[in-house]
């Protein structure tokens, strides 16, 4: 598989944003330890199956080459439009889904934190980071 090549977007009509902003992002190049040399790779497939399962639910969703987060792949983002985004990583192919709930929970939020309440299983125990908006301001207790 050819990393450099260029990412792709399901919704291209809407590749600017969708009305809540969120968009979400798959890492196409993620291997499966079992079998390093699969094609396509699981992290494709996760991406197609997002893309496939986005398109009727109107939501953008964005493959890119490379996440990063490689000891903890299959990996992806929810980006919310102007809250918080979210890095997940130990997904499967199956768990297009589950991202796509993710998404929507974070859309509807008012405050831009995606509750963990409701939140699929796949997305409580595979959360590496949490991160905050552009123009976030410092917390203090």
């Amino acid at each position: 598989m050819d990393i450099t090549a260029v990412s792709s977007c399901a919704n291209s009509e809407a590749e600017g944003e969708n009305a809540s902003g969120v968009v979400v992002f798959v890492c196409r190049s993620c291997r499966d330890e079992t079998d390093p040399n699969a094609e396509p790779r699981p992290g494709a497939r996760l991406a197609d199956a997002v893309m496939a399962t986005a398109q009727e639910a109107g939501i953008v969703v964005r493959s890119v080459n490379c996440l990063a987060n490689c000891k903890r792949g299959l990996s992806a983002v929810l980006r919310g439009g102007d809250g918080w985004s979210y890095v997940f990583g130990g997904l499967t192919p199956d768990d297009a889904e589950d991202l796509l709930t993710g998404a929507r929970m974070l859309a509807a939020s008012a405050d831009g934190l995606m509750p963990w309440r409701g939140r699929p299983d796949t997305l409580k125990r595979g959360m590496v980071a949490r991160i905050p908006p552009f123009d976030f301001t410092e917390e203090r207790s």
